[in-house]
């Protein structure tokens, strides 16, 4: 029983996920030891004008202390945001590991419904109050023939169902993977809870891409940092 406690992984403290959290931003963004001690110092500054205003130093510089590090936290949880979605983008599948972190009102495929082997382009299938939601990685030009595929496919067990189509990528007409998520929150709603159930049913009688994704393209292992993503 004793042995078994000694080899238990220790639990991990709140202290270590930061420097975790810190480790992953200054390997992306080499300035970030200098963005927390501003934030920091910002803090501290703007409670400045109150202590000379009322005379009371000490208490004025505790809450400056406290608002210097509830700013340093949020500047850290912002940049270890941004470098984890930095450190996937353009990875095959990035947009599914985004996708992964929405549950609340959405249906996500947890697989690409239309794959090419040859380019790795490919296209998922979100459903919500938007309606159906076909997200897209690959150039613009490139990934219209999947997404027709998909639509025609849609159109055969669900042809009133509303198809949105949301591209992912860097080109000028694409939602960059950072706000991805955001974009997708803010698309109109269409149709309401019960036929999202509905459609979602529906979905299901359409068969997915039948060629086999390749060895080492998997989606879900390139996850953005989701303690991360989420302020922990």
């Amino acid at each position: 029983m004793a042995k078994d406690k000694k080899n238990k992984p220790k639990k991990k403290r709140w202290y270590s996920y930061l420097g975790d959290a810190y480790r992953i931003s200054k390997k992306t963004f080499s300035w970030t030891p200098w963005a927390l001690l501003g934030a920091f110092a910002l803090g501290i500054i703007v409670l400045l004008p109150a202590g000379f205003a009322t005379g009371r130093w000490i208490i004025w510089s505790i809450l400056g202390i406290i608002l210097g590090v509830t700013f340093t936290l949020s500047v850290l949880i912002q940049l270890v945001k941004r470098a984890s979605f930095r450190q996937i983008d353009g990875v095959p599948g990035a947009s599914g590991a985004v996708l992964s972190n929405i549950k609340r009102g959405w249906v996500v495929e947890e697989q690409p419904v239309r794959f090419n082997v040859r380019t790795q382009d490919m296209i998922f299938r979100a459903i919500g109050r938007p309606g159906i939601v076909l997200i897209s990685e690959g150039p613009s030009a490139r990934v219209n023939r999947l997404i027709n595929e998909e639509r025609q496919a849609i159109k055969r067990v669900a042809p009133s169902a509303p198809v949105v189509v949301v591209k992912t990528g860097n080109e000028e007409d694409q939602v960059p993977l950072i706000k991805l998520e955001r974009h997708l929150r803010k698309l109109p709603k269409q149709i309401t809870h019960q036929e999202v159930a509905a459609v979602t049913a529906r979905m299901k009688a359409i068969p997915t891409n039948s060629l086999p994704i390749p060895k080492g393209i998997d989606p879900y292992n390139a996850r953005p940092d989701r303690r991360a993503l989420r302020g922990r």
